[in-house]
């Protein structure tokens, strides 16, 4: 039986690709299985990534006839996936050598739903150790008991799919896949359901994920429409939280984090092209309506002044007038 699935999307990192395929192969295994999807890249990934499926054990390659987005291609890599454990990582990231069979044994003594990684963000030449912000370490933990507090950073602000490891009992339940179609965000409702509806998870202190940041073909590089589906995908959050039974304690959390990363992007404004700027406070203004405003007026009184009173300022927009068929 097939131990492991490990999941790799690419799209447009040809300039990467090798290094992360070499990683790979540097992580094989008889129990390993590699699904490679390409979301229909248009320079040369898709070559690279064939050519190198013949030679990596355990590889698979599937090929996107139209671009979906990194939601979509890791739900191919879900529905294709044999293993008894999941995992991801991206193209254009990469792995330390023997790092899966060390991520496999840590879940398979921990027998629990998921497990937690730490891993190491590379930006140009430098390096520096990013932590799963839970303090508890080599033990199973309840999953809904690492949401909160509201004020500080948790488990669910450390939303990245690559950082761990997955039971596929997970997929059974349906809460590992994404939600097809979001371009950006999309493990926030992801790394959220995970911790509302599964029974248990760990964290560990493995370090094998590299992860490159500040990559000129990454959406978060890119400052087109595509950056909004963040409004989509938080909404997606408010709602799904609205309808737990510890909404009352778990909805300031949700908020709060969704005001933090709408202040965040109009605090960049800049990067945006112009109308995708328009678009982005027209949003924003429509997306503030929307949340429990007396959780709003609380989260806004508990936030620095500058962030919280450029949302204000949004919040106190007037709603455009619909038009009335006559």
């Amino acid at each position: 039986m097939t131990k492991l699935s490990v999941i790799v999307p690419f799209y447009n990192v040809q300039r990467y690709a090798t290094d992360t395929l070499k990683s790979l192969r540097a992580n094989a295994g008889t129990d390993v299985e590699f699904i490679l999807v390409d979301d229909c890249s248009q320079d040369e990934t898709p070559e690279i990534v064939e050519r190198a499926a013949h030679e990596l054990p355990g590889a698979v390659y599937v090929r996107h006839e139209r671009n979906g987005g990194l939601a979509t291609a890791r739900n191919t890599g879900i529905d294709a996936a044999r293993g008894e454990y999941l995992t991801f990582l991206d193209g254009d990231d990469w792995l330390a050598p023997d790092y899966y069979p060390q991520l496999v044994a840590a879940v398979e003594e921990l027998r629990c739903d998921f497990v937690r990684t730490d891993h190491v963000q590379c930006t140009g030449r430098a390096r520096s150790i990013q932590r799963v912000p839970v303090g508890r370490r080599g033990v199973v933990l309840r999953p809904r008991d690492a949401i909160l507090p509201a004020d500080r950073s948790t488990s669910v602000d450390y939303p990245y799919a690559w950082a761990g490891v997955y039971h596929r009992r997970l997929v059974d339940r349906g809460l590992l896949h994404f939600t097809d179609g979001l371009r950006t965000a999309e493990d926030r409702p992801w790394i959220w359901r995970l911790h509302r509806e599964a029974e248990s998870f760990a964290v560990v202190g493995l370090l094998g994920v590299h992860y490159r940041r500040g990559v000129a073909s990454s959406l978060t590089q890119i400052g087109d429409v595509r950056q909004l589906d963040f409004i989509r995908a938080f909404d997606q959050v408010i709602e799904e939280t609205a309808g737990d039974p510890d909404a009352g304690e778990l909805l300031p959390k949700a908020v709060r984090t969704y005001c933090a990363v709408m202040a965040h992007h109009l605090g960049s404004v800049e990067r945006f092209e112009p109308a995708v700027a328009r678009k982005l406070r027209s949003m924003t203004a429509a997306a503030l309506r929307r949340l429990p405003q007396s959780v709003l007026t609380d989260v806004l009184d508990s936030m620095d002044a500058r962030r919280a009173n450029r949302l204000r300022r949004l919040r106190r927009r007037p709603a455009p007038l619909r038009t009335v068929a006559a």
